[in-house]
């Protein structure tokens, strides 16, 4: 556990530099578009890791169709608007935005997975202090264009790399070599989803699209 709490600490700290930063909106606007298009290229380099491209296509449809059903976008939205609670209307939609961002981003790579699973079985945390670095730096530009919601991403990441570190012996058999590698890909294309909600271009319910990690582990166990 120790890697996941060093993890939401840094998301803390880069988040905290980030609300010093006192930035012009035009600076943040432009930061902004900077983070969405970075996080399109990182997708786009993620989504190549499939071994076959039927695998991730599949699990973004039928992982769509239980995120819709189960309404998670909504829930993950829900969740924002408890924690602005008191905020105004726009710094609300602003707090969501960067709890809801900060949050995907954080938790659909692989490295979430895979350093969770090596704490919990080996009491490694290489994977996460190399992940903790990443998200704190990234945390710093997302927390000086989003502001304070991006701290609370602090939140899910804990409780979701806590949860996989605490079950890392019942998980281990279903991450083999193959799952990893279609998870990262579908995960890939996630994150072009956040990307372009990022630059407004379009707006993705990429929360109703998580499943789609899940099921990409499954579907490679039987392809």
């Amino acid at each position: 556990m120790w890697g996941t709490i060093v993890n939401a600490i840094a998301i803390l700290i880069g988040a905290s530099l980030g609300m010093i930063l006192k930035l012009k909106s035009s600076m943040r606007n432009t930061i902004m578009q900077g983070l969405g298009l970075a996080t399109i290229i990182i997708g786009i380099k993620m989504g190549l890791a499939h071994a076959n491209i039927l695998i991730p296509i599949a699990s973004l449809v039928f992982g769509g169709l239980v995120g819709e059903a189960l309404q998670l976008d909504e829930r993950l939205t829900n969740l924002g608007n408890l924690l602005a609670k008191g905020k105004s209307n726009t710094d609300s939609n602003q707090f969501i935005q960067g709890f809801v961002t900060a949050t995907l981003v954080y938790c659909v790579g692989a490295m979430a997975v895979i350093g969770a699973l090596e704490g919990g079985l080996q009491g490694t945390h290489d994977t996460l202090y190399a992940k903790a670095m990443l998200d704190g730096v990234s945390a710093i530009f997302f927390a000086s264009s989003f502001g304070i919601g991006v701290a609370f991403a602090a939140i899910p990441v804990f409780v979701y790399q806590g949860l996989i570190a605490i079950f890392a012996s019942f998980l281990e058999p279903l991450f083999h070599a193959a799952a990893i590698a279609e998870m990262t890909a579908t995960g890939g294309m996630l994150i072009v989803g956040i990307g372009l909600n990022i630059l407004g271009i379009t707006k993705i319910s990429v929360g109703n699209l998580l499943p789609s990690l899940f099921v990409a582990i499954l579907l490679s166990m039987v392809f």
